[in-house]
């Protein structure tokens, strides 16, 4: 009996040592590959990639990586964020891994949509109501102006802000704008963006044409706008003149006379380029009037309805 029990216990002890010794081989195991990562897989390369107005040199320093840091041991999220907090135009930014020992850095930039002017500035943002830049009126030439908002606090590289009062307004231009883009039409924004109405956003396309878009479903309205404009740029080449969207309905309504706000005044055009040697002298732009166009008939924006429907011409004109 004395020595079963002995070979019980000898057998206990094995089981005990081997667990032991199982679990000190993981461990040295997982300290051997963390010895081998911090020694090797060092940054020799760094690649930026999308960045047309920032230098490849300016993206690496904001990041704050250094050469030979420690591929693994880098903080992704924290290089992201001083990016982001240093140069305002970066949009979107990625940070990922090549082994031996590169780092790839993908960046998407952001496009300016709108200025904004402000006790004596001019600010310019984009489709996300972000401030990329401040200065003065020439920075806003050849971007729609934003009217019916009063900035808090500005800064570049903060989201604008408004009152609470405002708030509703601000909610509504972010929510058109990121519609737009989506459907590739921020970038013909022109004029004017007009947020003053309770009920309606007026915005300039195009230069030759002003669009009114009901406060709601703002996705829905970018599809109908997109929907109306093909179909009347079909018919009619340029569009111009003031196309309301309905709120309800399948129907959008183009009228022959566009609408401007009151007392608004068209910023000059960007300088163009001239040939080496010669100069231009620039003029100041006149307070706009409605221009004169054609009525034409209203279009059907109904997925079911497509083509141009036929109005009698005093229906040509806001429902």
């Amino acid at each position: 009996m004395a020595g079963r029990s002995s070979k019980r216990m000898r057998r206990r002890q094995r089981g005990r040592f081997g667990a032991l010794y199982r679990l000190l081989s993981a461990i040295l195991i997982i300290a051997a590959i963390v010895a081998a990562c911090t020694v090797f897989f060092r940054v020799s390369h760094i690649e930026v990639e999308g960045t047309n107005r920032y230098t490849a040199q300016e993206i690496i320093d904001a990041t704050g990586i250094e050469m030979r840091e420690n591929l693994f041991l880098i903080n992704k999220n924290q290089a992201v964020i001083q990016v982001k907090n240093q140069l305002p135009y970066v949009d979107e930014i990625s940070i990922r891994r090549q082994l031996p020992d590169t780092l790839v850095i993908t960046i998407s930039e952001s496009t300016p949509v709108a200025a904004l002017s402000y006790d004596g500035e001019w600010w310019l943002l984009d489709a996300g109501a972000k401030l990329l830049e401040r200065g003065d009126q020439s920075i806003a030439a050849g971007h729609a102006q934003l009217l019916g908002l009063i900035p808090l606090s500005p800064a570049v590289g903060k989201p604008l802000a408004v009152d609470e009062t405002e708030s509703r307004r601000l909610d509504a231009l972010k929510e058109l704008l990121s519609s737009l883009k989506d459907y590739g039409l921020a970038e013909q924004l022109t004029d004017f963006i007009d947020c003053s109405a309770d009920n309606a956003i007026r915005f300039g396309w195009n230069g030759t044409l002003t669009v009114e878009m009901p406060l709601s479903d703002f996705q829905q309205q970018s599809w109908r706008l997109s929907r109306a404009l093909e179909e009347l740029q079909a018919k009619l080449g340029t569009v111009s003149g003031t196309l309301t969207l309905p709120a309800e309905g399948d129907r959008a309504w183009l009228k022959s006379e566009r609408w401007f706000p009151t007392g608004y005044i068209a910023l000059p055009d960007p300088p163009a380029e001239t040939p080496s040697g010669e100069g231009g002298e620039g003029t100041a732009s006149p307070e706009v009037t409605a221009p004169a166009s054609p009525s034409v008939p209203a279009v059907s924006v109904a997925p079911e309805e497509p083509g141009i429907a036929p109005v009698e011409p005093d229906e040509a004109s806001e429902p």
